[in-house]
């Protein structure tokens, strides 16, 4: 079987689905599937130092990057566009992962032009909050290209059962398959120690951390966390807010204000794109991670916090009822002051918080690593293929 793999860019800039996007390559070639990626060179303002239009061997997977340009919110690559209606007739299957994407819209033209039978994974954004950001733009762009290509695909894959509920309202006909994102159960296993982030940013030394780790964007909820966090610090004045993430689209002064105007300013540090051990490290220096996100597909971040053995609080928004089923987090309406009631309840009974952590730990070794998704993927390509496959929708 040989499978491509096709994702705008992954530069680290653009956080989970780069990230993704990476491993799930990696667990699938892992797994003797014949796997190629394919992307764009890009990383915000300055793009990827990485050879161009050249096969790249990444241990079990190969990849392939192209140049770019922009053009407002779009990737534009006529290389890309020209080598996808090449040679995506060489491929039994194709996988994309994102919406709202030049490369990805010309992967599906290239595909229905060749036949090739490909799946989609949206990654979030085909939720009612996601659709109604930007909607004037949206409502055209998914009306006259996106639909149609996600009428033409053989499966949508939607990352959490709630994605897939908020998504019927769209009336796709096109199937749906459930398939989570995962972590790598052995960056997780054992994390460095927590002094390496606190020399890195000394002022979160000897506090209480809350870590938020995600892009720094207005889905994400950092309006309702400012007052949440207000009011745990008025209780718990050893607090200290990490807020670790990029910004890629020009919100972080607006995130300044709800905190100042919250009044918890000073309490709040803003690390920017923290990675490899430095984001682990951060990890091991909390005490309670915390994603008050409006919207998500499947959110990789709180996977690592759980597999962390931390203590999370995250919004329905999320949707992973599955934690709260397991009474592995602490799942909360997309409120503040719900947001505010959890974060205390975790700082004022630190032996169940503890235990809840070590549970969520567990949980999300059991269930969600990459080996499980790609072997779960498989099933679904094989399938596909043999027209034999078991899908809801």
């Amino acid at each position: 079987m040989k499978i491509l793999l096709v994702v705008p860019a992954i530069g680290g800039i653009y956080g989970g689905p780069s990230k993704i996007a990476l491993e799930l390559a990696e667990a699938l070639g892992a797994q003797g599937i014949a796997l190629d990626l394919v992307t764009t060179n890009a990383n915000g303002t300055i793009d990827l130092n990485v050879p161009l239009q050249t096969w790249i061997c990444q241990g079990s997977y190969r990849i392939q990057y192209f140049p770019h340009g922009h053009w407002k919110d779009y990737k534009i690559s006529f290389s890309l566009t020209k080598w996808l209606f090449k040679h995506v007739a060489d491929y039994d299957l194709v996988h994309t992962i994102a919406l709202f994407s030049y490369p990805i819209l010309v992967t599906h033209w290239a595909c229905q032009w060749h036949r090739v039978p490909y799946i989609m994974n949206p990654q979030g954004m085909l939720e009612p909050w996601a659709l109604s950001y930007k909607a004037w733009k949206k409502r055209l762009y998914y009306t006259l290209l996106e639909k149609p290509a996600l009428q033409k695909a053989s499966a949508i894959q939607m990352l959490a059962k709630q994605e897939a509920e908020n998504t019927k309202p769209l009336n796709l006909s096109t199937p749906f398959v459930i398939v989570p994102n995962g972590i790598n159960q052995t960056d997780l296993e054992n994390l460095p120690d927590a002094n390496l982030f606190y020399q890195h940013f000394p002022d979160t030394q000897n506090k209480t951390l809350l870590l938020f780790l995600g892009r720094i964007d207005p889905k994400k909820g950092l309006d309702l966390l400012a007052p949440a966090f207000a009011s745990l610090h008025q209780q718990f004045p050893d607090t200290h807010l990490v807020i670790a993430g990029p910004d890629n689209v020009g919100f972080l002064p607006k995130v300044h204000q709800f905190f100042a105007e919250a009044g918890c300013l000073d309490a709040v540090t803003f690390t920017g794109m923290i990675q490899g051990s430095l984001k682990y490290a951060a990890l091991t220096a909390a005490s309670v991670y915390v994603a008050p996100s409006y919207s998500e597909g499947f959110s990789l971040s709180i996977l690592e916090g759980m597999a962390a053995g931390l203590p999370c609080v995250f919004t329905t928004g999320c949707n992973f009822p599955e934690a709260e089923i397991a009474q592995v987090a602490h799942v909360v309406d997309v409120d503040s002051q719900k947001i505010a009631a959890a974060l205390t309840e975790c700082l004022q009974n630190p032996q169940q918080t503890k235990m809840m952590g070590d549970r969520a730990r567990q949980f999300i070794f059991e269930h969600y690593t990459w080996e499980q998704i790609a072997r779960r993927l498989i099933q679904i390509y094989t399938g596909i293929l043999t027209q034999n496959t078991v899908l809801i929708g």
